[in-house]
C-alpha cells in the first residue's frame, strides 16, 4: 500500500478533492439511510390462519388442524410446528432455519392448503413476520364539537394515510356500524313455513345483476343486462316472500290459496329497523375515542413514515385532536440520539487522549480526522447494501470511534517522531519512509481486527443476523481508516510539521518502562506465574456474573388484559373495564391508558366480546417490576368482585428486538386432556410461588360449558331430516343470520336477521321445532340434547397435544434458574402417570449461541494466526503476538463484575472484537523488534528494550483512545444502548489488562521463543 502514500504526496490537491467528494457522498448516504430501531430481520416463520365460522375447538382440530399438520410434515427443512385450535379458528405456526427461501416455502404451504380437503366455507391466510411489520403507532382520536369523526376518517384521513409511501395498513377501532336489523316473529314465520336462512336467500335473490347476451342491430351490438334491486329500506319492508309450503302444492290448489290469502310481505312477519352497533369500545384515559393503529411496510423508514402520519393528522386539527398512546418512532429517535451522543462524546474523549500524549494540536487534529472520514464514508456502503440506521449500526459506529483512529495515531506519531529527530526537516521522502516503516504493522493489525468478524457466519439463528449490520459497520470503518492513514494523514503531516521542536531525550515513562522490561526478562518465571494467578483468579468471578442471552431493558410501557368467562357480553366486559380504568386513573405512576374493550385477541386476531386490552404508559422513575405486582393485585381484586373466573395479565411491552431468551418453559404432553389440565395447573401454581419468576402463563385452556345435539340417524331418516337441516334450524334460533352488506338508501349497510325470541335454556333448545315430512316436530324427537364440559382450545407441538407453562426469569442467571425450576418440577410436582414433561426455554438457545460464539472465537484466532504468518513470514512470531490474548479475560471479567453486567451475547461479541484489537498493540511492538534485528542488527535483548521504548507511546495512545472513546457507552443508561453497553465494558476491561500485560509479556515470550538466539548472543 506504499504506492498510495507516494500517489497522495505527489497529488495532494487531487486527494483533497476526492476526499471532499467522498464526504459529500457519505453525508448524502447517511441522510438517506432508513431510520429504525432494529435491523429488519425476517423471521423464518409462517403463520397459517384458517377461519371456520361456528366450529368448536374439537371440530377445528379434527377437520382443519390435524389434516394440515399431517400434510405439513412433508415439507423439507421444517424445524418446529405449533398449532392452536380455538373456536372458529385454527392457527398453525411453522418455523424454518434462517436463510430459508420463505417465498418458496409460502408457495409450498399455499399449494398444500389448496390440495387438502378442508370444509367448504373456510377462509385461509398465510402471514410472515419481521421486526419491520410491528405497529408503529396507536393513536386515540377525539372529535371536535359538531364533527362526525368517523365520516372524516373514512372520507379523508384514512385514504390520505394509505397514500403515504411505506404505509402497510391503517385500522380504526371503536367505529360504529349502521345495521339493518330484521327481527322475525318466530310464530308467524313458522306458520308461513319460513326459516331465517330461507328469508336470507330470498332477500339476496332480489339483488340480481347479470349479463344476458347482446341485441344486434344493423350497426351496433348492444349488451343486455338483467337486474333486480331493492334500493331502499322501505322497498325491503314491502318485499314479497314465497312460502316453501306453497311451492309443494299443485298449481290448481296453489292458485286457490293465492286468491284466498293476500301476498306475504317481509313486514308482515318482521319488524325492520336501522340500529347503530359498536362491536368494540375504545377509550383514552376514560374518554370515549376512536383508536387508530398504523403499521408500516417491512422495508419502510419508520421515522419518516411516522412523521408523515403526524403531518396528515395535524392537517385535520380543526376537526379533531389526538393523543398518542404508543409511538415506536419516539423510542427510535431517543435510541438514535443517545447512541449519536455517546459516539460524539467518545470521539471527543479519544481526541483528548491523543492530545495528552502528543501535546501538539495540529498532530491531534490530523490523527482524529480519520474518525469523521471513516464513519461518514462507510455510510455509502451501508446505503448500497440497504442497511438501516439502527441501534446495531450506530452501536458499531460508537464502538469503532476509538479503533478507527488507531492507524492514524501510529502513522502520525511515527512521522512526528522522525521529523523531530531529522536534521534535514520535513520532506516527501521522510514522510514516505516514516509511513512505510509502520505500514506492515498497521495493515496487518487492521486486517486482523477485520477477520475476527468473518466467523460470525458460523453463528446461526437470529444472533448472527442481528449482529451482522454491527460487524459490517465496523469492518467498513476500519478499512477506510487504514486508507485514510496511508493517504490523507501523510499529506496533512507534510504541510503541518514544517516547524517542530527537536526530539527530546527519553522521558521518565520510557526510562521506567525500559527498566521494567529488563527486570521482567531477568525474572520470567515470576512474571508468568503472577499473570497466570491473575488469570485464574478472574475466572473465579464467572459464576458470580450470571448468564443471559441479552440483558433485560426495562420498558416504560405495559400491556394489560382481562379475559372474562367466554360467554360474557360486551356490555358486562365494558362495565368491568370501566372500574379497572378508574383504578388506573388513580395510580400516580401511570401517565396515560389506552383501552380497547371487545378488541382483537393478541393470540388469534379474533374480536372477543369478553376481553379488554390496555396500553399503559408509565412516568419516569417508576420501579416497573414492583408496580406490575401492585397493578395485578388491584386488577385481580376488582375482577374477583365483578366477574369470578376472569383472567388478568400485566407485563412490559415487548420491544420487538431479538429474543431476550430469559424465559423458562415446562412442556407437558398427554392425550388425556383432563390429566393435562390438572398437571398444567399444578405446575403453574408451583411457578407462581417462586420469587425468581414473573409473568407465569399457562396456554392450556379452561373448561367451558357446551351443549351437544347428538342426532339419532334412525329417527332422522324416519322423519326425512338431514343433519344440515337440524344444524340450520338451531343456528337460526341461536344466533343472527348475516345477510351481507346491501346498498340501501344510497348507503352500504350490514343487514342481519334474528328471531324475536331467542333460546335461553336447554329445554327451549329441545323444544325448537323442525320442519319434517311429517310436519313440525321438536329437536328432542330426533336428537339427544345434553350439556357437557369442553375446552376452549387445543394446543399441539409437532403434532402432539401439549400444555406449556412459561415464565420470565427475574435477574440474569438464566441457566441456573432454568435448571432449578426443571429439577423442582420433577421432585415437588406430582404429575399424573400419563403426563410426560420436558423442561427448557431460552437457556437452551443461549447455551447453543454461546457454543457457536466460542467456536467463532477459535476460528477467529486461527484466521489472525494465518494473517500474521503471511505478514511476518515466521511461524513463531504469530504465537508471540497471540500470547497477549491469554490475559484479555482478566480485565473483561473484572470490569463486568464491578459493573454488575452478566455474561451475555454482547459480551461474547466484545471478546470476539478484542481478539483483533489486542493483537494490534502486540503487532506494533513485534514489528519494531523485527526491524531492529533485521535492519539494525541489534541483539534480541537490545531490540526488545529499544522497541518497547519507541512503541510505548503509540501503544498507550491507541489503547487509551479506544478505551476513553467507549467510556460514554459503558456508563450510559439510555434506552437502546444496552446491547452496546456490555460490549463496551468488556472491551474497556480486556484492553486495559491486555495492554498493560502485553508491554511486559510480549518481550518475555519473545525471548522464550528465541531462547537459542539469546543464549548464543550472551555467550558471544
Amino acid at each position: 500500500m506504499n504506492f498510495l502514500t507516494r500517489f497522495s504526496l505527489k497529488n495532494a490537491v487531487a486527494v483533497f478533492i476526492i476526499s471532499f467528494l467522498l464526504i459529500l457522498g457519505g453525508l448524502y448516504s447517511f441522510s438517506s439511510l432508513k431510520v429504525d430501531l432494529l435491523p429488519n430481520i425476517e423471521f423464518p416463520q409462517l403463520s397459517i390462519e384458517v377461519v371456520y365460522p361456528g366450529a368448536s375447538p374439537e371440530d377445528i382440530n379434527e377437520q382443519v388442524t390435524s389434516k394440515l399438520e399431517e400434510k405439513f410434515k412433508s415439507i423439507e427443512g421444517i424445524k418446529k410446528m405449533q398449532s392452536s385450535s380455538y373456536e372458529s379458528i385454527s392457527i398453525i405456526n411453522l418455523e424454518f432455519p434462517f436463510h430459508t427461501d420463505m417465498k418458496d416455502m409460502e408457495r409450498q404451504v399455499d399449494t398444500i392448503i389448496k390440495d387438502t380437503k378442508l370444509p367448504d366455507n373456510v377462509q385461509t391466510k398465510i402471514n410472515r413476520f419481521s421486526f419491520g411489520t410491528f405497529p408503529i403507532f396507536n393513536i386515540s382520536l377525539f372529535a371536535k364539537q359538531g364533527v362526525d369523526l368517523q365520516k372524516v376518517l373514512e372520507r379523508d384521513v384514512i385514504p390520505e394515510l394509505n397514500k403515504i409511501n411505506g404505509i402497510n395498513s391503517v385500522s380504526v377501532g371503536g367505529m360504529k356500524e349502521e345495521v339493518v336489523q330484521i327481527t322475525i316473529d318466530k310464530q308467524k314465520a313458522a306458520r308461513a313455513g319460513l326459516t331465517l336462512s330461507q328469508v336470507k336467500d330470498q332477500i339476496n335473490e332480489k339483488f340480481l345483476s347479470f349479463p344476458a347476451g347482446n341485441v344486434n342491430t344493423d350497426t351496433l351490438q348492444i349488451p343486455v343486462r338483467v337486474q333486480e334491486k331493492l334500493d331502499t329500506v322501505q322497498a325491503l319492508e314491502n318485499m314479497t316472500l314465497t312460502s316453501p309450503m306453497a311451492q309443494t302444492m299443485t298449481p290448481a290448489f296453489q292458485g286457490r290459496v293465492m286468491q284466498a290469502t293476500p301476498l306475504l310481505k317481509l313486514k308482515d312477519i318482521a319488524t325492520i329497523e336501522t340500529i347503530t352497533d359498536q362491536p368494540e369500545k375504545t377509550r383514552y384515559d376514560l374518554k370515549e375515542s376512536l383508536s387508530m393503529a398504523v403499521t408500516k411496510k417491512q422495508d419502510a423508514n419508520t421515522v419518516e413514515v411516522a412523521d408523515k402520519v403526524i403531518k396528515v393528522l395535524n392537517a385535520h386539527k380543526d376537526e379533531f385532536h389526538y393523543a398518542i398512546g404508543f409511538d415506536s418512532a419516539e423510542g427510535i429517535k431517543k435510541s438514535v440520539e443517545s447512541l449519536v451522543r455517546e459516539g460524539l462524546l467518545g470521539a471527543l474523549f479519544a481526541s483528548i487522549a491523543v492530545l495528552v500524549f502528543l501535546r501538539n494540536v495540529r498532530a491531534t487534529i490530523i490523527a482524529i480526522i480519520s474518525i469523521p472520514l471513516s464513519l461518514i464514508v462507510s455510510s455509502i456502503f451501508l446505503h448500497r447494501l440497504d442497511i438501516s440506521l439502527n441501534v446495531m449500526t450506530l452501536g458499531g459506529m460508537a464502538v469503532a470511534v476509538g479503533r478507527v483512529v488507531d492507524d492514524s495515531i501510529v502513522v502520525i506519531e511515527n512521522i512526528f517522531r522522525r521529523v523531530r529527530k531529522s536534521k534535514t526537516g520535513m520532506n516527501d521522502e521522510l514522510v514516505q519512509d516514516s509511513t512505510k516503516e509502520i505500514l506492515k504493522a498497521i495493515t496487518s493489525s487492521t486486517i486482523t481486527t477485520v477477520v475476527v468478524f468473518l466467523p460470525l457466519g458460523f453463528v446461526g439463528g437470529i444472533t448472527g443476523e442481528f449482529f451482522l449490520p454491527f460487524a459490517l459497520t465496523i469492518v467498513f470503518s476500519l478499512f477506510l481508516s487504514l486508507i485514510v492513514a496511508v493517504t490523507i494523514v501523510p499529506v496533512l503531516a507534510k504541510f503541518s510539521f514544517k516547524k517542530v521542536p527537536p526530539e527530546e531525550k527519553e522521558g521518565a515513562l520510557q526510562r521506567f518502562y525500559g527498566r521494567v522490561i529488563a527486570w521482567s526478562l531477568n525474572h520470567k518465571v515470576i512474571v508468568l506465574a503472577l499473570s497466570v494467578v491473575l488469570l485464574v483468579g478472574s475466572f473465579a468471578l464467572v459464576p458470580k456474573l450470571g448468564f443471559t442471552f441479552l440483558p433485560n431493558e426495562e420498558q416504560k410501557t405495559l400491556v394489560a388484559s382481562i379475559e372474562l368467562p367466554s360467554s360474557t357480553s360486551l356490555e358486562k366486559t365494558n362495565d368491568v373495564s370501566l372500574k379497572i380504568e378508574k383504578m388506573f386513573a388513580n395510580q400516580k405512576e401511570i401517565k396515560d391508558v389506552t383501552a380497547g374493550v371487545g378488541s382483537r385477541d393478541f393470540r388469534t386476531g379474533l374480536k372477543r366480546s369478553n376481553q379488554a386490552n390496555y396500553f399503559i404508559r408509565l412516568k419516569e422513575g417508576v420501579n416497573v417490576t414492583r408496580f406490575i405486582k401492585t397493578l395485578e393485585k388491584n386488577m385481580q381484586s376488582i375482577v374477583d368482585e365483578e366477574a369470578k373466573g376472569t383472567k388478568v395479565g400485566v407485563q412490559e411491552l415487548s420491544s420487538g428486538g431479538p429474543p431476550s431468551n430469559n424465559d423458562v418453559n415446562i412442556d407437558l404432553y398427554s392425550n388425556d386432556l383432563a390429566s393435562l389440565q390438572k398437571a398444567a395447573k399444578d405446575v403453574e401454581n408451583y411457578m407462581n410461588k417462586r420469587k425468581d419468576l414473573k409473568y407465569v402463563t399457562n396456554n392450556f385452556a379452561d373448561h367451558q360449558k357446551q351443549v351437544v345435539v347428538q342426532i339419532d340417524p334412525a329417527k332422522a331418516a324416519e322423519y326425512g331430516v338431514s343433519g344440515f337441516q337440524v344444524l340450520g334450524t338451531i343456528a337460526d334460533a341461536t344466533r343472527p343470520v348475516q345477510v351481507g352488506t346491501l346498498k340501501l338508501d344510497g348507503i352500504d349497510r350490514t343487514v342481519q336477521l334474528s328471531y324475536d325470541k331467542g333460546i335461553d335454556s336447554i329445554d327451549a333448545l329441545k323444544n325448537t321445532l323442525i320442519f319434517t315430512k311429517r310436519g313440525l316436530v321438536p329437536v328432542s324427537a330426533i336428537a339427544d340434547v345434553k350439556e357437557v364440559d369442553t375446552y376452549t382450545s387445543i394446543q399441539k407441538l409437532d403434532g402432539k397435544v401439549f400444555a406449556r407453562v412459561s415464565a420470565q426469569i427475574v435477574g440474569d442467571n438464566i441457566q441456573k434458574v432454568t435448571q432449578d425450576v426443571i429439577d423442582h418440577v420433577k421432585k415437588e410436582v406430582k404429575l399424573p402417570k400419563d403426563v410426560s414433561f420436558e423442561g427448557g426455554g431460552g437457556s437452551d438457545d443461549t447455551v447453543e449461541t454461546f457454543r457457536q460464539l466460542g467456536l467463532a472465537m477459535i476460528v477467529a484466532i486461527g484466521l489472525v494466526y494465518i494473517t500474521m504468518l503471511i505478514t511476518f513470514g515466521k511461524a513463531r512470531i504469530p504465537f508471540i503476538i497471540l500470547s497477549a490474548l491469554i490475559f484479555v479475560p482478566i480485565g473483561s471479567l473484572l470490569g463486568l463484575y464491578v459493573a454488575h453486567e452478566p455474561m451475555s451475547v454482547s459480551v461474547m461479541i466484545g471478546l470476539l472484537m478484542l481478539i483483533g484489537i489486542v493483537t494490534t498493540n502486540a503487532i506494533v511492538l513485534v514489528d519494531r523488534i523485527g526491524q531492529n534485528r533485521e535492519q539494525k542488527g541489534m541483539t534480541v535483548r537490545d531490540a526488545l528494550i529499544e522497541a518497547g521504548k519507541t512503541r510505548l507511546r503509540p501503544i498507550l495512545m491507541t489503547a487509551f483512545a479506544t478505551i476513553t472513546s467507549l467510556i460514554p457507552l459503558a456508563l450510559t443508561k439510555a434506552s437502546g444502548t444496552l446491547i452496546s453497553k456490555g460490549l463496551a465494558i468488556t472491551v474497556i476491561g480486556g484492553l486495559t489488562s491486555s495492554t498493560l500485560l502485553t508491554l511486559v509479556i510480549i518481550p518475555v515470550m519473545y525471548e522464550l521463543f528465541f531462547f537459542r538466539q539469546v543464549k548464543k548472543e550472551r555467550s558471544a
